[in-house]
Parts: C-alpha cells; sequence; structure tokens
C-alpha cells in the first residue's frame, strides 16, 4: 500500500508551492515523523513530515513548482517490514575504482563514503561543493561530511561528468553510495580554446574613420567562466516584488527624514546590558526600545493604528508590530503580537524565536499576518537613509538607520 505525499493547503491565498530540497535520497527508507522536504511558497517555507514509514519513491524533484494538493512523491508502507540500509536498496555490481584503473571513457566510477573508523559507522552529507552533472577534475573536492568525530572533505578519484544522488543533509551508512562519475575528457567550452592565429586589425578604405577599433581576445570570450547566471525566481522573492510595486502604485507614500540623539539610549543600554542579560538571558537590543516607543506613538496619534478598507477608517486598539528581517530568500516580517503589554525582554526573545525561525525556514503564514505597524532596520547594513516601502493596509513604517558619532551643536554650543 502506497501513502502519497502531497503538497497541504497552507491559506486561502497561496496556490502553488516550490519544492526547495528534498531531504532524503529517492528509494531510501524513512521513518514516520522524518522531515522529508522543504517548501517555499510566496509566503513561507515549512518541512513536510512523513506520516507513515516506509520506502520512498520521488516523483516531483527540487527546483519545480507545483500546485497545492500535487502528489510529490509515494511511501510503500509494505516495504516498512523489510527496512534495510540505504546502501543496500539499489544493489549494483561493485565497479572499478581509480586505485585499480583510470577507466575508459565513459566508464563509471562509484563516490562511496569511505571509511573513518572502527567506530563510526554513518556519516551526514554536509555540503556538495559541485552541482549535478557538472565536469569534475581528479583530485577537485565533491563533498564535505560530517560525523560525530570528524568532518572530512571527498576528493575525485577521477575526471569526468558528475551524477548526485544522495541529497545534502541526508544521513549515509559507511560505504554507502552517493553518486558516481562518468569518465570523460573536458568539455570545449568555445572555438577560440583552440589555437588560433593571431587577430590582426584590417583597414576598410570605406570604414577607415568611422568606427572605433576593437581589441579581442581569448580571454574576452573563451573564458570557462559563464557570462551570466540564470536563476528560477523563487514563489517568495516573486510574491515579495508584486507586493512591493503594489503597495507604491496603490498608496500616496510620503517619507519624512528625521535625526535622533542617542547618546542617552546607548547610556541607558550600557550600564543595564550586565544586569539584563544576568536576569532574562538575552542581551537588551535597540529593535525592543524601538518597538517601545512605536506603541507610545500610536497611542498618541491613533489615526497612525488605523487601516483604510474601501469607504471606512478602521482603528486598531492593539499593538501588534512587524519586525522586518532580511533572509537568504527574502525579507519576510513576522508580527511580534501585544507590544503595548510586553516587557522589553519578551520583545527580545520573541525577535531572536523569528530569527532562528526564519533561518530554518519554520515561518508559519500566521507569524506574517495583522500586523499593525512595521518597523525596518537599515542600520544593520551600514544604511543612512532609505525609503522603506509600506506594508499594506498598514498605515506606516519605521525605518531606522545606522548610529554615528559626530559632532553637533547643542544649547548654542
Amino acid at each position: 500500500m502506497s501513502h502519497q505525499i502531497k503538497i497541504p493547503p497552507v491559506g486561502e491565498s497561496v496556490v502553488s508551492a516550490l519544492v526547495a530540497r528534498w531531504h532524503i535520497a529517492d528509494g531510501a527508507s524513512v521513518e514516520k515523523g522524518q522531515v522529508l522536504v522543504t517548501l517555499e511558497t510566496d509566503k513561507i517555507s515549512n518541512e513536510l513530515e512523513a506520516e507513515v514509514a516506509g520506502k520512498i519513491s520521488i516523483t516531483i524533484h527540487e527546483g519545480e513548482e507545483v500546485e497545492i494538493g500535487t502528489v510529490i512523491g509515494l511511501i510503500d508502507q509494505a516495504a516498512v517490514r523489510e527496512v534495510v540500509p540505504a546502501s543496500e536498496l539499489a544493489p549494483s555490481p561493485p565497479e572499478k575504482s581509480a586505485a585499480e584503473t583510470l577507466g575508459s571513457e565513459g566508464e563509471k566510477v562509484n563516490i562511496t563514503v569511505p571509511s573513518a573508523g572502527e567506530s563510526i559507522t554513518s556519516a551526514t552529507v554536509a555540503v556538495w561543493a559541485v552541482s549535478n552533472n557538472d565536469y569534475v577534475e581528479k583530485g577537485q573536492s565533491l563533498v564535505s561530511l560530517d560525523t560525530d568525530k570528524i568532518s572530512s572533505e571527498l576528493e575525485a578519484e577521477v575526471s569526468g561528468i558528475i551524477t548526485i544522488e544522495v541529497a545534502e543533509g541526508t544521513e549515509v551508512s559507511i560505504g554507502e553510495k552517493l553518486g558516481s562519475i562518468e569518465i570523460s575528457t573536458a568539455p570545449i567550452s568555445s572555438p577560440l580554446q583552440a589555437p588560433s592565429p593571431e587577430l590582426t586589425s584590417v583597414e576598410s578604405p570605406v570604414m577607415q574613420n568611422s568606427l572605433p577599433t576593437t581589441s579581442i581576445s581569448n580571454s574576452d570570450v573563451g573564458s570557462d567562466e559563464p557570462r551570466v547566471t540564470r536563476r528560477k525566481i523563487t514563489p517568495l522573492r516573486r510574491k515579495i516584488a508584486q507586493h512591493l510595486v503594489n503597495a507604491q502604485q496603490t498608496a500616496a507614500i510620503l517619507t519624512t527624514f528625521n535625526e535622533v540623539d542617542m547618546t542617552e539610549v546607548m547610556k541607558l543600554r550600557k550600564s543595564l546590558q550586565e544586569e539584563f542579560v544576568a536576569k532574562h538571558g538575552v542581551k537588551l537590543g535597540f529593535m525592543s526600545l524601538f518597538t517601545k516607543a512605536v506603541v507610545q506613538a500610536l497611542k498618541d496619534i491613533p489615526a497612525i493604528n488605523a487601516r483604510i478598507e474601501d469607504d471606512q477608517i478602521i482603528e486598531n486598539h492593539f499593538y501588534d508590530i512587524g519586525i522586518a528581517i532580511g533572509t537568504e530568500k527574502g525579507l519576510i516580517v513576522p508580527v511580534v503580537r501585544d507590544c503595548d503589554q510586553k516587557s522589553f525582554a519578551e520583545i527580545e526573545k520573541d525577535i531572536i524565536e523569528y530569527s532562528f525561525r526564519s533561518k530554518e525556514g519554520k515561518i508559519e503564514l500566521s507569524d506574517l499576518s495583522g500586523g499593525v505597524f512595521t518597523i525596518s532596520n537599515g542600520g544593520v547594513y551600514g544604511s543612512l537613509l532609505s525609503t522603506p516601502i509600506l506594508n499594506p493596509p498598514q498605515s506606516g513604517i519605521l525605518g531606522m538607520h545606522t548610529i554615528q558619532q559626530r559632532p553637533m551643536a547643542v544649547n548654542g554650543k
């Protein structure tokens, strides 16, 4: 009996998801509750766990975007009783290693997990240094392996085209096959790599003074390095782009710039830091101070803590503040709830938790909704000024920037 692995619904407005990364190899045995795959939507990233144990068959591969409800794999529950190490799932006749012979063109040489000591029985595929179907040179670093005692790099024993069969993050047994290299010579990237006569300029009597002389060399065109790299836009980045453009087209955005003397805040933070950390286990950062200042401003000017819906202005009587966090996959704005009721320490802890969860791809849709105001901190990137974009339907956003020491006139002095 096969159990279907489907893309789960993650919200009414989300219609598709990207299969970002499989954490297990096709044909491997999985346990109930084991993380199978990371999915990305235009709002969140989340991990999908196995609902049953058995042998997995992957039908949708990494990088493919599919609709909600699509079957991306199957788990054969009948195989749960005969779970065997992944190295035995697809036994194949032993192939010649590079130590025995360099082999001939087209011959495949297996990449296997080497022995690392009597007590070490498994390793984790940490990072592949190459991509699937890349050409690799003999001696080139292919993959980093982590064990419970050491980390090591596995090098290519031959030159050729690599086929990767085990994904990053997968735990594998000693001797297990990670992939193979099909022996071949280096591909020719350009005809200019072949020996060619030196280029010389030829004058045309008609065009002699019409065009500037251009020098072309092999280094300009014949390099192995590609001149462009193409990557598919993820649903999250596409949604961010659409959201920012829509905000500028539908709202009358006004930006004002003000300076704040942070001297007393810096002194206060420095004097309380040691005691604060000892008591709460987190540092007193600037963001909790900025958040409390925003809450007070929203109380003083209720019109800012409001939104427009059709022909009505809706005032909010709560203070859920969005905190912009930059991640490798794009900008997200998780919401810290009821900031008026929380202490500085509680706000700092919430921000830290969101930061960790965003890096692990565990931010949920509910974490991003319902904010009444947003704070963006461009100062962490060294920015002096910026024009942050509204996060509709909110009515305001505060952009904080680099704190600098410089001479200022105070009371004429």
